[in-house]
């Protein structure tokens, strides 16, 4: 099977393997603190092995490529932490744009899709797609990780970072980056309604930080405790069969 990795292919080959229809799926990460038991680039892991999930399960489909990671995105709410990196709104801002004008200059592909690991990105992504088709005659879209691993539930306390469902997708995908002996010495009991009101209220946003002990326990929001590999493969399955149908809404868009 040839590889869909476009690194992969040489500069001759760009022509024949890549068509106006293809989509360039580009894994967006973080480098920040996840609790006592993750590694800082939790996220740019699960973005880069999700997107190679995801370009396995629908590349022939929808024609496929998967471009290199980038690991460092918009940090600040985990800035109180040791190895946090952030890069600034203006950095990040100019990262992206770049990406889609060099996309437009050497390729002849016109569709991406950010594979975006990190929540802290969404916000940039959301201004700067609006950009992509006026400035570059690009057709894009984010498919963010976080909200299709983790859909916020009518009670109980959201998993919003380094919890149960972030945790168990580690162990299935990474287990020996897990420091497992650490997790049970987080005993805090983050406040659901606090959760709810500081970083999930639609009507209000707050510039939150996970180093607030309302929300957060040892910078983890959601319960490590209960996260197993098996709970981890399972999300791994819902989110790569949900790709498939924003593949086909991006090929859509294309057309009109």
């Amino acid at each position: 099977m040839r590889s869909r990795r476009l690194g992969d292919l040489t500069s001759p080959e760009i022509g024949s393997a890549l068509r106006a229809n293809a989509i360039l799926c580009v894994p967006l990460g973080s480098m920040e603190q996840h609790g006592p038991h993750l590694p800082l680039d939790t996220d740019a892991v699960i973005a880069e092995a999700l997107t190679s999930l995801i370009v396995t399960r629908w590349g022939d489909a929808y024609d496929l490529w998967q471009l290199p990671t980038h690991a460092l995105g918009l940090s600040r709410e985990h800035d109180w932490a040791a190895g946090t990196l952030s890069l600034s709104v203006q950095a990040m801002t100019t990262l992206l744009r770049e990406l889609g004008r060099e996309v437009a200059r050497a390729l002849p592909a016109k569709n991406i899709a950010f594979i975006n690991g990190h929540g802290g990105n969404r916000g940039i992504l959301d201004a700067v797609m609006g950009e992509f088709r006026g400035d570059f005659g690009l057709n894009v879209c984010a498919l963010h990780l976080g909200a299709m691993m983790s859909p916020v539930p009518d009670a109980g306390l959201p998993e919003i970072h380094g919890g149960k469902d972030e945790t168990s997708v580690m162990l299935a995908l990474a287990p020996e980056l897990v420091r497992r002996e650490r997790i049970g010495k987080l005993k805090g009991k983050p406040s659901a309604k606090a959760v709810r009101a500081l970083v999930l209220d639609p009507a209000v946003s707050w510039p939150w930080s996970s180093g607030d002990p309302r929300i957060a326990d040892r910078g983890v929001m959601g319960d490590a405790g209960a996260a197993s590999a098996q709970h981890g493969k399972a999300i791994i399955e819902r989110v790569v069969e949900a790709a498939g149908g924003v593949f086909k809404q991006l090929r859509d868009n294309q057309k009109r």
